[in-house]
């Protein structure tokens, strides 16, 4: 039995963009100086792909765990939070699993590595989804009337 729900719409893929470029900037916020700390200028001056251990530790599991906990006990990261948006179980309406939101996240470097194909694909799919959402079975929504008040005067 489907349900709809004429109060939610799916996201975009500008307000996605900008939710990404939100959480990026969060996250950059606390890993550039973290990694200036350690490794000092070289950090940014080395060829290596990687600076070691702590360095995939630093850049790509702690941000994965805090997405998926933001995720997992918000439904959206600060980002989805500034458009509104809320990640849902494509088939039911309810907050995505555990397992879902792990899906996704790894889903998101399918998304990317064909040239960013995946995450554009939010632009033209009915739905909205990325191939990240398609891989987990997950959509985006918000609110669909979330803008200021109506205004109304009194009359005399």
């Amino acid at each position: 039995m489907k349900t709809e729900m004429n109060e939610f719409e799916y996201v975009g893929f500008w307000p996605r963009v900008g939710a990404a470029l939100i959480d990026s900037l969060l996250l950059m916020l606390i890993i550039v100086p973290v990694s200036l700390m350690i490794w000092g200028d070289e950090y940014f001056l080395s060829d290596a792909f990687f600076l070691g251990p702590l360095d995939v530790v630093l850049n790509y599991v702690l941000p994965a765990i805090a997405v998926i906990m933001f995720w997992v006990y918000l439904q959206a990261t600060p980002g989805k939070m500034a458009v509104s948006a809320k990640i849902l179980d494509a088939k039911t309406g309810r907050p995505a699993s555990t397992g879902q939101l792990i899906l996704r996240y790894i889903g998101y470097y399918v998304a990317t590595l064909p040239l960013l194909l995946g995450i554009i694909w939010v632009a033209f799919d009915p739905r909205k989804q990325g191939w990240h959402d398609k891989i987990a079975g997950t959509v985006v929504i918000r609110p669909r009337y979330r803008g200021p008040q109506t205004v109304t005067f009194e009359r005399d």
